[in-house]
């Protein structure tokens, strides 16, 4: 079994200006090969470089570049191998028809990862304690005191170093760890276990008993049904992190948008799709889903659409001075889609 292992660094000064010139150099190398691909695919007749050209030329790069030369050359390797892992999923997305996503220039502030493929070539853990601290040894920089909080089992296959913010971290890939046998939990823990699970399938039971009685009342009302086409996994995916300029994260309103995907997830809409679109097949019913963009900023009297239009809970057209209720003019834009596909479809 393989398990990786993140301890926190204690660099001293030196050793982490060291470390910040190391990812610094990595990021060169990294950007220098990616324009080399650049340029010969665009100036060189569409030719394609891959990843053992770039490796073969690296030698001839340490000799000319002083400063590369003072790094490990397999996490050099590495990080070409990054690059062409990057050019491998673009060229999957292509053939797939996905966005394709073409590899950027990473800026030194967002590149924050070099590893080095074998334990023993270019570092070394040292699992012995010296003077009461574990060190790991990485070319160029020293020997770096470690933090281990937690014993280390297996053999170390990768070593890599990590930065976090102002922070910084060996992350250890260690193969043939072995299995750790199941804590024992006390009688309370396990009462409380079940109560838990006693109270979740409670919960689970009255959500579906209330979305068949509602799908039931709908479908006995109405020969045609709308709804919006919600994409749930969409709407409840956590904001992308954005970064600073000095290597953290500037706020990007992910506790807010934590309690809103909580709260879409708890109402249980697509449960309540799904016992749906069940029903309606079952009786026979029409089903349709409709875009749902904009269906509470349009006018359903005169269709002008605007953000405008929209004051909280309450709409009123800027054009035609409609007041209702945004619920009201979402649900009348809906019926109105769903006749037009309806006629589109006769």
């Amino acid at each position: 079994m393989r398990r990786s292992y993140k301890f926190l660094l204690r660099p001293a000064v030196g050793q982490q200006g060291a470390l910040v010139a190391m990812l610094a150099d990595h990021c060169d190398l990294y950007n220098a090969a990616l324009q080399e691909r650049r340029d010969a695919w665009r100036h060189s007749s569409k030719t394609t470089v891959r990843y053992g050209d770039q490796s073969a030329q690296l030698k001839g790069v340490r000799a000319v570049v002083p400063e590369q030369a003072r790094w490990s050359f397999s996490s050099q390797q590495a990080t070409l191998r990054r690059l062409n892992k990057a050019f491998e999923a673009f060229f999957r997305r292509v053939k797939s028809g996905d966005t394709p996503g073409y590899p950027r220039f990473r800026s030194r502030a967002r590149f924050d990862t070099v590893e080095f493929p074998k334990d023993g070539d270019g570092c070394r853990w040292d699992s012995t304690p010296r003077d009461g601290a574990t060190r790991v040894r990485l070319q160029g920089v020293g020997h770096v005191r470690v933090h281990q909080h937690r014993p280390v089992r297996g053999r170390v296959k990768t070593v890599s170093v990590k930065r976090q913010g102002r922070k910084w971290f060996v992350v250890l890939s260690c193969d043939d760890v072995p299995p750790e046998l199941a804590k024992n939990r006390t009688k309370k823990h396990r009462q409380a276990v079940r109560r838990v699970a006693k109270l979740h399938a409670k919960i689970r039971r009255q959500r579906l008993d209330h979305a068949h009685k509602t799908a039931n009342f709908v479908v006995r009302d109405a020969d045609v049904i709308a709804h919006e086409r919600l994409d749930i996994a969409n709407m409840t995916r956590r904001p992308k992190r954005r970064p600073g300029e000095d290597g953290t994260f500037e706020p990007n309103g992910a506790a807010a948008k934590a309690g809103l995907n909580r709260a879409i997830l708890d109402a249980g809409w697509g449960v309540f799709l799904a016992v749906l679109t069940a029903e309606a097949e079952c009786a026979g019913r029409r089903l349709i889903a409709v875009d749902p963009r904009n269906t509470s900023r349009t006018c359903p009297l005169c269709g002008h659409v605007s953000a405008q239009n929209r004051d909280g809970e309450g709409f009123k057209c800027t054009a035609c001075g409609l007041i209702e209720h945004a619920d009201t003019v979402g649900a009348l834009n809906t019926a109105i889609r769903a006749g037009l596909a309806l006629c589109a479809a006769t």
